[in-house]
């Protein structure tokens, strides 16, 4: 039963990954991986609130494997992120792949942080 529940919450997240990175880079003439980032980003910061809410007794172990495994796990993107930054460090924008690096791991722990911190304040 417990792997259905990561199916049906990765049956969303992925399309959701895919769609919200294409509205976003569409919005954005850059070649700065901005959907990819957003989308990473995004999925820290829900899931940071989750595993609060979760370790605050408010969740439970289905939910987080539904939203946080499932969901989350298909939202974000590790394997999109690294081939961005390599693609941006072999036509030479070894700058923009730093960033991407440097940014998406800063922001990836200041959300999943800020998510527990909300999910602790609001579940406590």
């Amino acid at each position: 039963m417990n792997w259905l529940l990561v199916v049906a919450g990765a049956v969303v997240g992925a399309p959701l990954r895919y769609l919200t990175d294409r509205a976003v880079q569409a919005r954005h003439d850059s070649v700065f991986p901005w959907g990819t980032f957003v989308v990473n980003v995004a999925a820290c910061l829900l899931l940071g609130v989750l595993a609060g809410a979760v370790l605050a007794g408010a969740g439970s172990s289905r939910v987080d494997l539904l939203l946080g495994t499932g969901l989350c796990g298909a939202l974000s993107t590790y394997s999109t992120f690294s081939y961005e930054t390599l693609r941006l460090a072999e036509r030479g924008r070894r700058f923009l792949a730093a960033a991407n690096v440097s940014a998406s791991v800063l922001a990836g722990l200041g959300a999943v942080t800020l998510g527990s911190q909300v999910a602790r304040q609001l579940f406590a």
